[in-house]
């Protein structure tokens, strides 16, 4: 029963980002070039490879995928981020943009060089984020897992420090992002090796700065803030604006660590 009840709560959640599809694809941090140079090598692609890509959002792996030349299939569950995906992909005729859940989609012809996921493959029911990739994939191919978690430096400014009061208010569970230097290296966990052996692992610390504005933007994105419900949701947005504003809204550094992990088809 607890399973059904984080299934079902997995796909509401999940299901909320095409709700602000133009504030996601202009606030979502996008991960660094060297992120998807070294998907490319460790995941031994070439121009012209067949890659699906689990939940695209609005193009922000999608894009520099199909600028190193790969053939994207990109399955995204709602229809507002898609639509902004293939605006972005216009110039790759090469890359696809699939409106359908990856637990539904069904591909045709020849199998595929890699399965990406960044940022997503949390979303995906636990019984197939393996297995179905593992299915998808010719021998040899390559399950690509990648994405970036927020951090907060010691030296940060003192709002990411004071904001935490906002998050307390409002309900959250969970603790403050850790230093960048406390995120260690992705690996493909225990439930993957009966269907990948992991390759490499790699992790990339990068900044992006916010206007006020944009960073209340992708806060309004975020999960966690949906997971709270809708009237405490806008408490706490409240919250975060009305200290922004006392602080003169200023521009915000914002810290992640990207990471990437790399296995192959047993």
């Amino acid at each position: 029963m607890d399973f059904i009840a984080d299934d079902q709560r997995r796909h509401a959640l999940r299901a909320g980002f095409d709700r602000a599809a133009e504030d996601y694809q202009r606030t979502r941090p996008v991960c660094p070039p060297q992120l998807f140079d070294d998907l490319v090598e460790l995941a031994a692609l070439t121009a012209g490879d067949r890659v699906i890509e689990i939940g695209c959002g609005t193009g922000q792996a999608t894009v520099p995928l199909a600028e190193r030349g790969l053939a994207v299939t990109a399955v995204e569950l709602g229809a507002e981020l898609a639509a902004v995906a293939r605006r972005r992909l216009t110039e790759f005729p090469a890359a696809d943009v699939v409106t359908c859940s990856f637990e539904d989609w069904q591909p045709h012809g020849a199998l595929f060089d890699a399965v990406v996921a960044v940022n997503s493959l949390h979303w995906i029911d636990p019984h197939l984020r393996y297995a179905k990739p593992y299915e998808l994939l010719r021998p040899g191919g390559a399950m690509v897992v990648a994405g970036c978690q927020w951090a907060r430096p010691v030296d940060a400014e003192p709002f990411w420090r004071d904001v935490q009061e906002d998050y307390q208010a409002a309900g959250f569970e969970g603790r403050p992002p850790p230093p960048p230097e406390e995120i260690g290296l992705l690996h493909l966990p225990p439930e993957s090796a009966e269907f990948f052996a992991e390759v490499g692992s790699r992790r990339y610390p990068f900044q992006i700065r916010y206007s006020a504005w944009d960073y209340l933007a992708n806060l309004a994105t975020q999960s966690c803030t949906n997971a709270i419900g809708e009237t405490q949701g806008a408490e706490f947005l409240g919250r975060v604006r009305h200290r922004l504003a006392a602080l003169g809204w200023p521009q915000l550094t914002a810290t992640f660590v990207g990471y990437l992990a790399v296995g192959t088809r047993r």
